[in-house]
């Protein structure tokens, strides 16, 4: 979405600082009527600028405390299929195709150790998989985030930070507009 302007970063910041606001409460924030608020909210749904609830809720409290990167070499023919096999497996959060040594990064959680072995063993079930390296994540240093790239896109597209409630942050002014 490149043509993400002033009023849309600092919609999206003040959904960062409060997602669950009412569209009334955040129009009141910023200065906006609450009408350029929805409409402006639709449009970036529209734009896909939003990610799935799901990315929000933590695999711990679920059961799945243990976090794995997976390595997977394949057949290059075989990957559009593969993908559907790995969308398969519950485990399974995210995989991304590479370029470098590996093919894909697999992104899976575990209850444990053991858990982690019989999962892999399914993605290594697969047909084109044809070997897999495995990588504990011990911890999370720098959790996923936007903030940092929003606040960037303020003062590129000339916008303002939401004055006097904490989303400008240092060197963003708001112009309440």
């Amino acid at each position: 979405m490149h043509d993400l302007d002033g009023t849309d970063a600092r919609i999206l910041l003040a959904l960062l600082d409060d997602p669950r606001q009412s569209v009334v409460a955040m129009a009141q924030r910023l200065g906006l009527s609450r009408n350029t608020v929805q409409a402006r909210m639709a449009s970036l749904e529209r734009r896909n600028a939003f990610l799935r609830y799901d990315h929000r809720i933590s695999p711990a409290v679920l059961g799945y405390p243990l976090t794995a990167f997976i390595s997977v070499h394949v057949q290059q023919q075989k990957l559009d299929s593969l993908a559907t096999e790995l969308a398969a497996i519950p485990e399974v959060l995210e995989a991304h195709g590479l370029s470098g040594r590996a093919d894909l990064l697999v992104r899976v959680v575990s209850t444990g150790a053991e858990d982690l072995f019989r999962i892999n063993g399914k993605i290594l079930a697969c047909d084109g998989v044809e070997r897999t390296e495995t990588s504990l994540a011990m911890s999370e240093l720098v959790p996923f985030r936007v903030e940092p790239l929003l606040r960037r896109a303020l003062p590129a597209v000339g916008g303002a930070g939401v004055g006097g409630t904490g989303v400008g942050g240092p060197g963003v002014r708001g112009t309440g507009a």
